[in-house]
């Protein structure tokens, strides 16, 4: 189970990659020990969402040169990072281990209806 205070940093950071950024946050949830069950006293939370920018940044002619990806140092045992859309369903269809990680039941913080993962 999820502290309500650490839940609400999440939140907050969460929004503010948002407003930083520029981007919706479509997925949020726990990955790692926390989504398995496995946590112990000194585990981290390890947060990891997909995003979708703006339409016209994915119309520029140089789309595959920009970052897709948002990267927090961890914080107070807080390790935040996603990927562009176009980036996160690329590494799906790769079977990229970190995409085993997020399963249905691991804890969210932000769903949206059109995420598969939902």
């Amino acid at each position: 189970m999820i502290k309500p205070e650490i839940e609400n940093e999440i939140h907050r950071r969460l929004q503010a990659a948002e407003v930083e950024h520029q981007v919706t946050i479509l997925y949020a949830c726990e990955s790692g020990s926390r989504a398995w069950g496995f946590e112990s006293s000194d585990s981290d939370y390890d947060v990891r969402f997909i995003y979708a920018h703006r339409p016209e940044w994915y119309l520029t002619f140089d789309v595959e040169r920009q970052r897709d990806v948002i990267e927090y140092p961890i914080v107070d045992e807080i390790d935040c990072n996603g990927w562009d859309m176009r980036k996160a369903l690329y590494l799906f269809t790769r079977t990229n281990p970190i995409f085993r990680q997020i399963r249905p039941k691991s804890p969210k913080y932000i769903g949206n209806p059109i995420c598969y993962f939902n």
